[in-house]
């Protein structure tokens, strides 16, 4: 175990090994000198030498609000509901409290500008790399190393998306991944915005099994009660289950019956983890999230699926159940830490990947130049601590699971078809409606011109009957197939590059609506453009549920 960068003041120097000119970044005295060149990211990577010490800034919070544009409130909230996220950062929607080396946008890849790039790649040339399957081999390698200490992300046919599960979204390959449907986070994971994508969770042994059998009946009902603690519902609905056969009164009403298709709150999980207690929005310890991100699949039709080809597989374990009273201690540090000008921390455990410090090991995988999947290394790792370590609107330290389609008829492989813009908790309107009229683009960079183009009128304002008008979410927020291999070929620069360090964020052409430098001095939004939000939606309005042909 090693700590990456280490959390008191230090001065980080670049040295003139390689004979580049280089950065000198004082984090003492908030000094800075740029000479004529730069390092490349290999260089940074080969020589250990940390390149952005606040790398846990993600690069959306450079975006240039003007005072009223917002989409800052998607991570950073502040709830009273007595939840066990006491980040409570929502007045980092009215300030901008960064170190001094925060105030430099560290996010090079923003403002490149990749149209030469993308004309030297063919049409041909890039579908063929998007269809190429970089995940099996991945498994292969990590399964024949012998040196390999860490997981091995396995789920067969995982490449080809949705035929890997079953109807009732259980991996066919009986490794106990479950996947799930659920609405994308505004607006990074939009695939109008670069990418592609889909998630899985595990949970432990004993919750699979009833008398030390496996049992997907017992398995589905634990999944449920999870997702009832962290949502914190009362009840949800579940496929028809036999309470005789399970001795257990499932929906509560004080009796057994041979056919309920309700779940009520429960104490305990139930089958072998029944001496487990169901915690409000907490995960029990082992379970465990897979999450790929993907290149954007085109079809024959011109129609927008999940590639096989993978940017990234991102894995989580919970290795630590910390109840609500002693997470309380890691967000009381991080806060100290903060008062007292200190970098962050992160802890690399190797082959394993990096904690986060709230009970959760994180391991990421990334292309490497030849687009083979590897380790993402100690400062790619990293960046993932920017939004599951300390980010008010989160869960448990996770986004998606919270957003999935509720009960019964979210057990199943993501489809944007399957849903329509379901409002958030405590909202009326879609989100994502509500999304365009608070940040007034279709991205946080406002930078998606064919998002502007088609929701938005001459005057700047939202089209809402255009809006409002949409069959589904793939509507409203994947691309045209011209977009979506701009994209793809955009991206596939920074892999050539290797350059992850200096962002991910696909742009094809340099960010306009982003700050390289911070004024701490001027507020990022106006008090009246500053909104409460949460991450939970209202499942309870119409949505659409239609049956929807998948890609293979």
């Amino acid at each position: 175990m090693k700590t990456l960068i280490n959390n008191s003041p230090v001065t980080l120097k670049k040295h003139l090994t390689l004979g580049i000119a280089f950065t000198v970044i004082t984090a003492c005295d908030s000094t800075e000198t740029t000479l004529e060149n730069e390092f490349p990211a290999t260089a940074y990577i080969k020589h250990n030498e940390v390149y952005n010490p606040e790398s846990v800034i993600p690069a959306q919070c450079y975006t240039k609000t003007e005072g009223n544009k917002n989409p800052c409130y998607v991570c950073h909230q502040t709830y009273t509901d007595g939840r066990p996220n006491l980040m409570n950062d929502g007045v980092l929607q009215g300030s901008y409290d960064f170190s001094d080396i925060g105030l430099t946008n560290s996010w090079k890849n923003l403002f490149k500008d990749r149209r030469s790039y993308i004309e030297t790649v063919s049409d041909q040339e890039i579908m063929d790399w998007v269809n190429t399957d970089n995940y099996s081999p991945l498994i292969k390698h990590l399964e024949s190393s012998d040196q390999w200490q860490g997981e091995v992300p396995k789920l067969t046919g995982l490449a080809q998306a949705a035929s890997a599960f079953d109807q009732d979204g259980h991996a066919k390959d009986g490794s106990h991944w479950v996947t799930y449907n659920y609405k994308p986070l505004p607006s990074a994971f939009w695939p109008t915005n670069g990418s592609t994508g889909d998630a899985m969770i595990r949970l432990p042994k004993p919750f699979r099994e009833l008398n030390n059998e496996f049992s997907k009946v017992i398995y589905t009902l634990n999944l449920s009660l999870t997702e009832m603690a962290i949502k914190n519902l009362e009840s949800i609905e579940i496929a028809p289950t036999n309470e005789k056969l399970l001795k257990t009164d499932l929906d509560g009403d004080g009796k057994l019956t041979e056919h309920t298709t309700l779940l009520v709150k429960h104490n305990h999980y139930l089958g072998d983890a029944k001496e487990i207690a169901v915690a409000d929005m907490l995960y029990p310890q082992g379970t465990e999230f897979l999450h790929t991100v993907r290149y954007i699949g085109i079809d024959n039709q011109n129609e927008i699926y999940n590639a096989p080809r993978m940017k990234e597989v991102r894995y989580m374990r919970k290795i630590q159940m910390r109840s609500k009273q002693s997470l309380a201690m890691p967000y009381y540090r991080e806060a100290k830490e903060k008062a007292f000008g200190n970098m962050p921390t992160t802890i690399s455990m190797g082959d394993k990947g990096i904690t986060n410090g709230f009970g959760w090991l994180l391991n990421a995988y990334i292309e490497d130049e030849h687009g083979a999947l590897r380790q993402q290394n100690d400062q790619e790792l990293a960046f993932c601590n920017g939004c599951h370590k300390t980010v008010g609107t989160t869960i448990d330290q996770t986004f998606s699971f919270a957003r999935k389609v509720e009960g019964r008829a979210g057990w199943t492989y993501f489809n944007l078809k399957a849903m329509q813009d379901t409002p958030t908790l405590g909202e009326q309107q879609g989100e994502y409606l509500t999304y365009f009229q608070r940040v007034k683009g279709g991205d946080e960079f406002r930078q998606n011109t064919e998002m502007l183009e088609k929701w938005f009128l001459e005057d700047g304002s939202v089209n809402v009957s255009a809006v409002n008008a949409a069959n589904s979410l793939y509507d409203l927020i994947t691309p045209s197939a011209e977009r979506a291999r701009q994209l793809n070929k955009a991206y596939r620069a920074i892999v050539e590059e290797q350059s992850y360090i200096f962002g991910r964020d696909t742009v094809i052409t340099p960010a306009k609506n982003v700050f390289k430098e911070v004024d701490n001095q001027v507020a990022p939004l106006a008090p009246e453009n500053r909104y409460k939000w949460d991450i939970r939606l209202d499942w309870q309005q119409p949505t659409s549920t239609r049956s929807v042909a998948s890609h293979p």
